[in-house]
């Protein structure tokens, strides 16, 4: 009898099946003596779409909402079908003893597992393998110690809220909002909250009033110091900062108060998710959604670094005799880094704080392997990401960075100068996180409390208070994390859908809401787009995954919250206007067209749901002219066939509307000009050219 192993996806699938020695490959699964290895592709089954249960939800309508299951149920994915009902074969044969759920070790992956085996109606025993590091060590540690499959029940309970809270309220309020106002308005659980926080810092931005304002500047002795009155060193009277500046040029200061303190700063932690993606935002550039790609290929495919979808940034305790090792695999890139550390008493951790077994969930921080990394075989990108978590992990075997931390006040004449610096004493880890970093010496020590010192290059400038900047990906990942808004696994993917979905733009590093977002905002319910309620939320389904929250209850405030939103829907007043609507008419319907972003191009589509209609911004022009005003007209394939459509009178006419005799010569030009799979006139002018082509007159 042999073990199933199901995998999260086909690269995961091989690597395990090296490990275990499993040679003999087949189209859905790898096996050997003792095991069979197949693996799904992500999600290989979905909840239920409406007109899964009920044809006639196919069209969109207000009365029909809200549409509330008695049960909710999932259903294979069109486009994965044929690998799962391998699996399914598979799953059948009857040397299998039982079935080992082998996806990512979380709450997304025991989902694409369970749904699997729900759907197969498997009923021999389940088991878990549950690891946070995808090197050969840790999936041979991992298979000799697998868990039961009921410890992780909770969680996949959890999962299940999950979806079907999405469903429930994003399926509902998105086909309320899109049939109420006639246009693809989308909202979510998370999403609309989340698109709130980017249309509440451009409603700021937008409102800001500039002020004028003056600060004084002046050496003072061997330190620069700024005015200050009563906690503020800006002056928004012009006249009162001329006056100031010549009543203090060239006068005595006393130094009234002079402090000084020796600091501390902690080694920081390693990375979680949230925190290298913002890291990667501020330091590179990268989107949330690109750090997760690269960072899953230096965890799949490279084994350098441990699982990444974690939130915490801490380690458990019994990770602490592998620190040596995971030490020497860093020291083959950074040698210079790591040689003296490993000198130390074998590479001692002195940031003692990061092993707090209280403080790790499901997986730990993000770490190195125990697997030796080489740099000429990572990607430029790779490489970046991957110093890093280098340099983080680094910084745990450093001592703690020191500085003096100096304060002055000076006097004169009843106002106040002040001036701060800081003295480095001991870098610490900061040698390896901030290596272009240079030892910092401060003029403070020449000072001496009660001296007086002379008020030199007294300077006034005059400056305006400027709005706060639009959010970046890295300052929205860390509210999202704050307001409990998703996870680290799907705070990406919820920025690109916001993207996708035409809410927000991402334009030189920074997210704007268009005038879609924005109205979008408007019209939705101040509960769904408030963080408080998702967060909630999140607390919620974060305790029903420890075993200590209550699904049932959880679901029916789900299902009582859905009703209220799709009631406020229906009993509003708003209004929406489609910001995108251009003046060119539907040919196929007559309604107005929109301009919208697709994959080759900005493209007009109907504004009417039903027709659908779509064709490119900037069509080819024909050698056709319209019978107004003579301008060349436009080719366009549509459900009727090829057509000609003059965009300034809107006079459309079939392909068939006017005939042309020309010769085999100029047919076999035409054919070659206007074949279809050049995206040309299409099929009904091809065969005509082709019949014509077939005689033998001209």
């Amino acid at each position: 009898m042999k073990s199933l192993i199901l995998a999260e996806k086909p690269s995961v699938a091989r690597e395990m099946a090296r490990v275990l020695g499993l040679k003999d490959k087949h189209k859905h699964y790898i096996e050997g003596p003792n095991y069979v290895v197949t693996w799904a592709l992500g999600h290989l089954l979905e909840l239920k779409m409406p007109e899964d249960y009920d044809k006639a939800y196919q069209t969109w309508k207000m009365e029909d909402l809200p549409i509330i299951p008695k049960h909710m149920g999932i259903k294979v994915i069109k486009q994965t079908a044929h690998h799962f009902k391998g699996i399914e074969q598979l799953a059948k044969r009857d040397d299998l003893k039982e079935l080992i759920i082998a996806t990512d070790a979380g709450r997304e992956g025991e989902l694409v597992a369970r749904w699997i085996i729900k759907r197969l109606r498997w009923t021999k025993p389940l088991k878990r393998l549950w690891i946070s590091s995808q090197t050969d060590q840790a999936i041979r540690e991992g298979f000799r110690t697998l868990k039961p499959a009921g410890n992780y029940e909770s969680l996949y309970e959890s999962a299940v809220c999950r979806a079907e809270a999405d469903w429930l309220i994003g399926l509902n309020v998105t086909r309320a909002l899109t049939t109420k106002y006639n246009d693809p308005l989308s909202a979510g659980r998370v999403q609309t909250p989340t698109l709130a926080m980017i249309v509440d810092r451009e409603k700021k931005i937008l409102g800001f009033v500039p002020k004028p304002y003056w600060s004084l500047k002046a050496q003072i002795g061997p330190v620069t110091a700024v005015f200050e009155r009563d906690g503020e060193k800006r002056l928004f009277n012009e006249a009162e900062a001329h006056e100031l500046e010549e009543k203090l040029k060239n006068q005595s200061a006393q130094l009234t108060t002079l402090k000084s303190q020796i600091k501390k700063e902690a080694q920081p932690l390693p990375y979680d998710l949230t925190d290298l993606q913002r890291d990667a935002n501020i330091r590179f550039g990268f989107s949330a959604k690109k750090t997760l790609n690269v960072l899953q290929g230096l965890y799949e495919h490279h084994k350098i670094v441990t699982y990444p979808r974690t939130d915490s940034r801490y380690l458990t305790e019994d990770m602490r005799s592998t620190m040596g090792d995971r030490l020497k695999a860093v020291a083959h890139a950074y040698k210079e880094e790591a040689q003296p550390l490993l000198r130390n008493k074998g590479g001692r951790v002195q940031a003692e704080r990061v092993f707090n077994n209280s403080r790790v969930t499901d997986h730990h921080a993000i770490i190195p392997t125990e697997e030796p990394a080489f740099l000429r075989d990572l990607t430029s990108d790779e490489a970046k990401l991957y110093e890093l978590i280098v340099r983080r992990f680094l910084a745990l075997f450093m001592s703690p960075y020191q500085y003096k931390s100096y304060q002055a006040v000076f006097t004169c004449q009843s106002e106040t100068f002040t001036a701060s610096e800081t003295e480095t004493v001991d870098l610490g880890y900061r040698r390896v996180t901030h290596p272009q970093e240079s030892v910092k010496q401060a003029g403070f020590s020449e000072l001496k409390e009660g001296k007086t010192y002379t008020i030199q290059n007294l300077s006034l400038s005059s400056h305006t208070t400027e709005p706060p900047s639009r959010l970046s990906e890295a300052d929205l990942l860390k509210r999202m994390e704050k307001y409990g808004l998703g996870t680290p696994a799907t705070r990406a993917e919820i920025i690109e859908r916001l993207i996708q979905n035409q809410s927000i733009d991402r334009r030189n590093g920074r997210l704007f809401p268009t005038p879609k977002g924005k109205q979008l905002i408007d019209l939705v319910n101040e509960d769904l787009k408030s963080p408080k309620l998702t967060a909630k939320w999140e607390r919620e389904l974060e305790s029903i995954a420890r075993g200590k929250g209550n699904r049932a209850d959880f679901m029916a405030n789900i299902l009582e919250q859905t009703k209220k939103l799709i009631n406020e829907v229906k009993n509003s007043d708003q209004h929406y206007r489609a910001h995108n609507l251009t003046g060119s008419k539907c040919p196929e319907c007559g309604e107005l067209m929109k301009e919208v972003k697709g994959k080759d191009g900005r493209i007009l589509v109907c504004s009417n749901q039903e027709c659908r209609y779509r064709r490119r911004k900037d069509p080819k022009l024909s050698n056709r002219r319209c019978p107004t005003c003579h301008k060349k007209m436009e080719i366009h394939n549509g459900k009727a066939g090829t057509y000609f459509q003059c965009r300034t009178c809107n006079i459309v006419e079939k392909a068939t509307d006017k005939k042309k005799n020309v010769s085999k010569h100029e047919a076999r030009k035409l054919l070659k000009k206007y074949s279809p799979d050049d995206g040309g006139l299409g099929n009904p002018l091809a065969d005509a050219l082709k019949a014509a082509m077939e005689t033998k007159d001209e």
